[in-house]
């Protein structure tokens, strides 16, 4: 059993238990656990804000812009394949 297996099993065992059942009732214990449900997202893109903040004051390209320079380029490619194809008819 994996850790992640492990701690989900371990969870259901304690939102069995009725005395947190009765304190995840209280409204403020059910914000608190949003909340610290949400800071691994928050982290992440805090993490992407920064990174990107990094890489324009040292005039790199964002890996978002280099997705879509390929996505550019793969088009572009792709219009000059189909003018090969009809200018040769």
């Amino acid at each position: 059993m994996d850790f992640k297996q492990k701690l989900m099993q371990e969870g259901m065992k304690l939102m069995s238990n009725p005395k947190v059942m009765k304190l995840m009732q209280d409204e403020r214990v059910m914000k608190a656990v949003m909340t610290a449900m949400s800071i691994p997202a928050k982290v992440s893109t805090f993490g992407e804000n920064a990174g990107e903040k990094v890489a324009k004051s040292l005039h790199m390209a964002t890996a978002q812009e280099v997705k879509d320079l390929k996505r550019t380029i793969r088009k572009l490619e792709e219009q000059v394949e189909t003018l090969k194809r009809n200018g040769s008819h």
